[in-house]
């Protein structure tokens, strides 16, 4: 300090120095402070040197926390007394003093200290006199600002009053307001505070940040732009600690002050487009939350970005998705004006393709539902309603659950409140629906929520049996169903239960199978839970555990109450233990078993209440089923549907008096449907209540007699159930009814009814007078006669109470007739015979027994149906399905295509339910594939339910039982097809075996039946299919073998179904057949092993499609299927041909056919080649299939160009070549054609353009190509004598005597090479091309029931994959041709190989083609000598064809003999080398290249375009002879490996 400053002190203090000890210098500064605290700002420029004193280093550093405050407090006072204008005039000094002060005020931090109250005045001071404004004019002040900041919100806390807050902000608020910047230092001071983790850990800062910011928007809102658009826009990296946080950031400022925000919020609508999925959710998840918030305008205020996020609904992005629809719920409960707008986005994320949205979309609605239910609407239950049906368990499970919460919290409310009532009306019947799901745990979950939340098992019996009661009075049809279901399937569980129990129990040679009964229980259970191994476990500690034993025989027991069962459940489980936090599934799994099995709603005292509410119902006294119709008959049959699964607890006095009171009520139904609840609960009521059964029989008996037929057969069974001695009762009521057995009598119908069930029951009693009372009163004076004319009506059907008294009659009467037989089981005196016959004519007739024309059509429908129905009955019996005749069967099953929808439907229904129940015979599964002549799509869908299911439920019990093997005819699904294929070969249709049309319609019903058993590849087996169609064509029809049209309708369908089994199959797997297939005796002859029939007996037009193709499959195979333009052409070359049937016109009318269109057609022929050689190259089509392009233009020209140069052609030559070709016209193949111009190349002279005209062959081209048709030399003539010799072979068992003479001679003339290699195509006559094309016709049919072994099969797969791309037309033609020439080529070789050389030859290709013994082990191979299906090979024949031709070209008329089997080898490893090969292919690939004509994907195989001629010619060489030694030997070769 200066020496010049004078310092004046004021009166009552002492001097205050340096040499002072602490003590005192605290005892002066005290009194020192004190003067100033108590000085005015008046007079005291006095004192400046003592304030400039104080504020020096020696003070303001002093060790004494009491001497640096008390100066301190003088400083502030001296700022208060001098202001305006402090006595600190140096800047630098200025910035040490309020530094000092502001280190100072931290003594605020604890308010308990004893020195508070002199820090709060330091504040009060600042605060008041504002005395940091000062700094407001320094350079530096914001280091300042932002030290005093950090201080402010660091120690302020719960423990300061308001006054303490308040002074601080009074002290920071002018530094902001007032100045003139606002650095980013000081704005992270503050803002810090408000993002986590400062914002829950220090709440205090939180909120006095928050309160600052208020007091201070309008003044800090453009910093705070600045910062947003220095970090949101420009994306610049910022050091503030904020940065991080800018999302969080802007929720808060919007809820301290939105006003802050108002040019920043526009811009989040870019960040809402990034590219960048992390940042479109945070900013997605913030908008979010400022829109929801409650109050918030900001949606109103800012439309635009409204509309934006509701955009991102629909993003790409499943987070972002997620994260729109869970603050959806936020929306719904605080603002209703964004309902509308937020519910259309919804009804789209509902369906969204993730599940894990599609879970948040739930689970939004159900916390809507339990926050406000008012608030839920229509839209918003449709979303749970649907999502209930969800493919996903876990979200079907949350939608059910909380619709089951929802019904449960608006049920229990006392009173109800209609509106929301309403609104939960449907969610009962939605429960029950899940249960239609086959997975285990939908139904154990819907019988959770009915146990629950529907009817909680926890109210007072009285109550539940109430709302048990209002539930089933207020379900549906479908509802009701699966109530009943319910009920069955926990009774079953309970059967398993205790059928496991006995098993333990017992033990030695004789006691149950242990471990069938235990997967039976398995099944029973969720999948999840793994219940046969948890089973297991469960049984090792019930064997153990006597008590746990006893617990669950009391549960399952019929003396078990609500009351023990909860205990009991509850003991158990505390027993199996459960690991918080740890899955255990024994526990869950002994839980879900417990669930099934514990009576925890049904009892006998719940039981005795229900009959008292129903009682209450039917007399008039209960309002609980008011609105329901048929309030009644439903609450009975709730009743009944107890009785079948709780009988036992049937057993007071006072329910079976109710059950007497309900037999006389005045409704019918009721009366009917306690009949059956007697018959299922009165087993041991004639020894437990003998008043009551003294009673209960005179009704019975009355009811029989004089009640409708429902009440008559219910009361003769009840009477059955519960007497001991029927006899005499039953003998009473026979004798009554037998006088009544009179048209005029008013029990008539009734009477019959009677008698048809007391004879099933007393079949010996009563067999005497039944055989008469059926011939002479049932067949002759009721069944045989028409009394009553029918309404005229053109109805096919109509309803019950219009059917005529006659008619109703006669139903009962087939009735009657069935009852009868299956009461005496037998067919004594030919009683069964006489019956099938009388239903056999009532189902030919169509249901007009005697044909007199007086029956009306509506009830001829029902007669037929009944004839059909009775029938289906008898079959179940063993000892009358083996007299049921073939034309009686077929008669039968044409019913499933009766022209009356409700015969086919109540047919269908019935077929159903005995397949299913395995009483009718496998034969009769075989039905069903007529239903794909159902006109109608909804009926045929569930008839291949019905049928999935039949063949499902028989594999499964093959599996489960694995003693029914030895009935394997008889269960195995798969031996319905000879049945179906004999059924179909009947048809009524099928006029004669080439009848294109019936065999069209009896591929889709084979293909209806095959489909399902075929569907999968596990159980599925192609060899034993094939094996077995292959069997039926060596046999002959036993129904009428010596006729020998019958017999090839026979195998005409045998061949549809091999077409079938090899056209649609997409998942042929070859398994070792150890079984051979055993045809029914009753259908076929003994097998014919003597000879192959290897002949096809279809038509030859006949196509088979191939298996629909999926995704961008589809897509490329449907592109431009309408483009092409159908023609038909004729071609020189070798005609590759793709269907599977030989044409069955001779050669030489074929011949005379096309001579005559050869004048007509040449104009419009050679005006298309000009067109052709001026179009662009294009991609065109062939059906369904998609071409590709081929090479370019030039390569094109190039390798035309070099072919010619190889083989010499001339000039001449090509003329004549070119004379030839315009001559030709189209040839009808049996292919659609495409247009040969779509395969046209533009060519760039005019000889060229001459030179290039092609013929297109059969089929679409895989790639657009300029061909080069040279004259033909040697080799040209010489593969037409090896495709004539082929064409031959593959006709020999179908041609005539003269044809196959022919066909002789031109497989001898091709063996003289040197004679017809100097041939050309020199004569344009239309005869000539005529017989040039005739020779080089491949044969268009391969036996449906042969195909080449494995070997050539892995062979031409291996090869097809090294041809050339330059190979003239191999690698050109499409998929369909090279596939369908595949036949061919074993046998269209240029000349034969030398015989020694085969067997190496032929390993070496093996080795080639990867086909090792283990590969030909593994396949199955046909014996057939005739010609095979080539899958893969689709380019195999193509290229043999035209290589040979270059071949014979660069050889220049040389003889060649053939390929030596070196040459051949070295050619083929070459080409291995040049292109990698997939020697093992999948059948199944094969199975669809047939088909498709091209493999999944379009695939082609790649080619060398540097290789030779010569190399190419030797190459396609060596692949001839290989597919001759491999056809040659096939039979041989099978031989071989079956004995491997």
């Amino acid at each position: 300090m200066s020496k010049s400053i004078k310092v004046v002190y004021p009166p009552g203090c002492k001097d205050v120095n340096e040499e002072l000890g602490k003590d005192e210098l605290v005892k002066r500064l005290k009194l020192l402070a004190r003067a100033f605290q108590d000085m005015g700002q008046d007079g005291n420029e006095q004192y400046s040197g003592l304030a400039i004193m104080l504020a020096t280093d020696f003070y303001t550093d002093h060790p004494n926390k009491d001497v640096r405050l008390l100066v301190a407090c003088c400083i502030a006072d001296v700022f208060r007394i001098f202001a305006p204008e402090a006595p600190y005039k140096d800047a630098d000094h200025l910035k040490e003093i309020f530094m000092f002060l502001t280190k100072q005020l931290r003594g605020l931090e604890d308010p308990d200290a004893p020195s508070f109250k002199r820090y709060f005045y330091l504040l009060e001071n600042l605060s008041w006199v504002k005395s940091f404004n000062i700094c407001l004019e320094l350079d530096e002040n914001q280091e300042i600002f932002v030290a005093l900041f950090k201080l402010m919100l660091s120690i302020v806390s719960e423990k300061h009053s308001s006054k303490v807050k308040n002074f601080m902000l009074d002290m920071m608020t002018p530094l902001i307001a007032e100045a003139d910047a606002v650095s980013q230092d000081l704005l992270d001071a503050v803002l810090i505070n408000l993002v986590e983790p400062q914002k829950t850990q220090h709440k205090q800062a939180y909120a006095l940040a928050k309160e600052l910011l208020k007091r201070t928007s309008s003044a800090i809102e453009p910093y705070i732009q600045a910062f947003f658009n220095t970090t949101l826009m420009l994306g610049k990296t910022s050091e503030s600690e904020v940065s991080n946080h800018l999302y969080e950031l802007i929720y808060e400022l919007n809820q301290v002050s939105p006003n802050v925000l108002l040019a920043v919020l526009p811009q989040l609508e870019f960040k809402l487009k990034s590219n960048e999925e992390s940042e479109r959710k945070h900013v997605t998840k913030l908008l979010a939350k400022m829109f929801s918030e409650p109050g918030s305008m900001l949606a109103v205020q800012n439309k635009p970005l409204w509309n934006c996020f509701l955009g991102r609904f629909n993003d790409i992005s499943t987070s972002v998705r997620i994260t729109c629809v869970s603050f959806s719920q936020h929306f719904f409960l605080n603002h209703p004006n964004l309902t509308k707008d937020i519910l259309e986005q919804m009804k789209v994320r509902q369906h969204d393709p993730e599940d894990t949205v599609r879970m948040e979309v739930v689970n939004c609605v159900l916390n809507v539902a339990k926050k406000d239910f008012s608030v839920v609407n229509d839209d918003m239950m449709t979303f749970i309603k649907e999502r209930t049906r969800d493919k996903k368990f876990r979200i079907r499970r949350e939608a059910l659950l909380g619709l089951g919460i929802m019904y449960k919290n608006v049920m229990s409310k006392t009173p109800v409140n209609p509106v929301e009532v309403e609104k939960v009306s449907w969610i009962k019947q939605k429960v029950f629906y899940a249960y239609y799901q086959t997975s285990n745990d939908d139904r154990l979950l819907v019988e959770r929520i009915l146990n629950i939340h529907l009817v909680p098992y926890v109210l007072e019996p009285t109550e539940k049996m109430k709302k048990l009661l209002q539930l089933f009075g207020s379900l549906d049809e479908k509802a009701v169903k699966a109530f009943k279901e319910m009920l069955k399937h926990r009774h079953g569980v309970r059967l398993c239960v205790m059928q496991l129990l006995e098993a333990l129990e017992q033990s030695g040679p004789n006691s149950p199978p242990f471990l069938p009964r235990l997967a039976a229980l398995a099944r029973t259970l969720p999948e999840s839970q793994k219940p046969q191994e948890y089973m297991k476990k469960f049984c090792q500690i019930l064997k153990t555990d006597q008590r746990m034993r006893g617990l669950l025989k009391l549960i399952i027991g019929s003396e078990c109450t609500c009351q023990k069962a909860e205990t009991a459940v509850k003991e158990i489980l505390k027993k199996i233990g459960c690991n918080v936090g740890h899955p255990n599934f024994l526990y869950n799994l002994v839980k879900s078993l417990l669930e099934r099995v514990a009576p925890v709603m049904i009892d006998a005292v719940a039981i005795e209440k229900l009959v008292k509410h129903i009682d209450q119902v039917l007399n008039g006294q209960s309002n609980c089923l008011d609105g329901v119709e048929n309030a009644g008959e439903k609450s009975v049959e709730l009743l009944f549907s107890l009785s079948t699964c709780y009988p036992y607890y049937f057993r007071s006095a006072e329910v079976f008096e109710k059950l007497l009171t309900f037999l006389k009520h005045d409704d019918d139904a009721v009366c009917d449907i306690t009949l059956q609840i007697l018959t299922n609960t009165g087993g041991r009521i004639q020894s437990n209540h003998p008043n009551i059964y003294s009673s209960l029989v005179p009704l019975l008996v009355s009811t029989a007699k004089m009640g409708n037929p429902k009440q008559t057969k219910h009361a003769i069974q009840c009477v059955s159930q519960i007497c001991r001695d029927k006899e005499p009762i039953l003998s009473q009521i026979f004798e009554h009814v037998k006088k009544n057995l009179d048209i005029e009598s008013a029990n008539y119908i009734t009477s019959i009814v009677a008698m048809g069930h007391i004879a099933m029951l007393c079949p010996d009693k009563f067999s005497a007078e039944m055989k008469s009372i059926v011939s002479k009163v049932i067949v002759k004076d009721l069944l045989m006669q028409d009394r009553t004319e029918g309404i005229p009506t053109e109805e096919s059907w109509y309803a019950n109470h219009m059917v005529s008294e006659e008619t109703q009659a006669k139903v009962q009467a087939m009735k009657l007739l069935v009852r009868w037989l299956l009461g005496i089981r037998s067919n004594a005196q030919n009683s069964g015979t006489s019956t099938l016959r009388l239903l056999y004519t009532v189902i030919i007739h169509e249901g007009d027994l005697m044909e007199q024309g007086a029956i009306n059509k509506p009830e001829l429908a029902r007669l037929r149906l009944q004839a059909g129905c009775s029938l289906l009955k008898l079959a179940e019996e063993t000892c009358f399905a083996e007299i049921i005749g073939r034309e009686q069967f077929q008669a039968l099953a044409l019913l499933i295509n009766d022209t009356c929808y409700h015969v086919r439907l109540k047919f269908s229904h019935k077929l159903h339910k005995g397949l299913l129940s395995m009483k009718l015979p496998l034969e009769y599964m075989s039905i069903f594939s007529l239903a794909a002549n159902d006109p109608l799509k909804e009926r045929r869908v569930q008839l291949k339910q019905f049928l999935n299911v039949n063949v499902n439920k028989r594999r499964e019990f093959l599996k489960q039982n694995p003693g029914a093997r030895n009935k394997m005819t008889a269960i195995l699904p798969d031996y319905v097809l000879p049945y179906s294929i004999h059924l179909l070969a009947h048809d009524p249709d099928l006029k004669s075996y080439d009848h294109t049309e019936a065999l069209r319609n009896i591929k889709e019903c084979l293909w209806f039946l095959m489909e399902p058993l075929i569907g999968k590849s596990e159980d599925y087996n192609y060899a034993f299919f094939q094996r077995m169609i292959e069997s039926i064509k060596q046999t002959k029809d036993s129904q009428n073998p010596d006729d020998e049209e019958t017999n090839k309708k026979l195998y005409a369908v045998c061949d549809v179904a091999l077409g079938l089994l090899m056209a649609k199959a997409t998942n042929v797997t070859l398994k070792d057949v150890n079984v051979e297939p055993v045809l029914p005796s009753k259908l076929f002859t003994k097998p014919d092993k003597s000879y192959s029939n290897t002949k096809s007996y279809l038509p030859k037009d006949f196509k088979f499609d191939g298996p629909k193709k999926k995704g961008i499959h589809a897509l490329i195979d449907g592109a431009g299927k309408h483009s092409a333009e159908v023609i038909m052409v004729e071609s020189p070359g070798p005609v590759i041909n793709p269907s599977s049937r030989s044409p069955r016109v001779s050669r030489k009318q074929w011949e005379k056919q096309n001579q005559k269109k050869n004048d007509s057609d040449s104009d419009s022929q050679n005006e298309s080649d000009k067109s052709q050689s001026s179009e662009e190259p294009k991609k065109v089509t062939r059906g369904t299939k998609k071409t590709k392009r081929g090479l370019a233009g030039a390569k094109q020209k190039a390798a035309a160009a070099a072919s010619k140069k190889d083989s010499g052609t001339t000039s001449e030559e090509s003329q004549q070549s070119e004379e030839s070709e315009k001559s030709q016209t189209s040839v009808k193949a049996g292919t659609r054609q495409t247009k040969i111009e779509d395969f046209s190349a533009k060519s760039s002279s005019t000889k060229e353009k001459e030179q290039s005209k092609k013929s297109l062959v059969n089929g679409a081209a895989k790639s657009s190509v300029k061909l080069k048709r040279t004259t033909t030399t040697k080799s040209d003539t010489k593969s037409s004598d090896s495709n004539a010799k082929n064409a031959s072979n593959s006709r020999k068992r179908q041609l005539s005597a003269e044809d196959s003479s022919r066909a002789a001679k031109q497989k001898r003339s091709s063996g003289s090479v040197e004679t017809d290699s100097q041939k050309t195509i020199t004569d344009d006559s239309p005869s000539k091309l005529s017989s040039q094309a005739s020779s080089t016709r491949i044969a268009r049919s391969v036996h449906l029931g042969l195909r080449e072994s494995n070997v050539v099969k892995n062979l031409h797969s291996d090869l097809s994959e090294t041809e050339t791309s330059q190979d003239s037309m191999s690698s050109r033609l499409s998929p369909r041709k090279r596939q369908a020439s595949s036949p061919s080529s074993p046998h269209s070789s240029p000349s034969s190989q030398d015989a020694s050389s085969q067997p190496a030859f032929k390993k070496s290709l093996l080795t080639r083609a990867g086909v090792t013994k283990a590969h030909v082990g593994s396949g199955v191979e046909s014996s057939s000598p005739a010609l095979s299906r080539v899958t893969r090979s689709r380019d195999v024949t193509p290229s043999i064809t035209e290589s040979s031709q270059t071949s014979s070209q660069a050889g220049k008329g040389d003889n060649r003999k053939g390929t030596s089997k070196k040459e051949a080898t070295k050619v083929l490893t070459k080409g291995k080398q040049t292109q990698p090969t997939k020697p093992n292919v999948r059948i199944v690939r094969k199975a669809r290249t047939f088909t498709n004509g091209t493999s999944d994907g379009d695939e082609t195989p790649e080619t060398d375009s540097s290789m030779s001629p010569r190399r190419t010619a030797a190459l396609t060489k060596a692949i001839q002879e290989a597919t001759n030694v491999a056809k040659g030997s096939n039979v041989r070769r099978t031989t071989r490996t079956r004995k491997t």
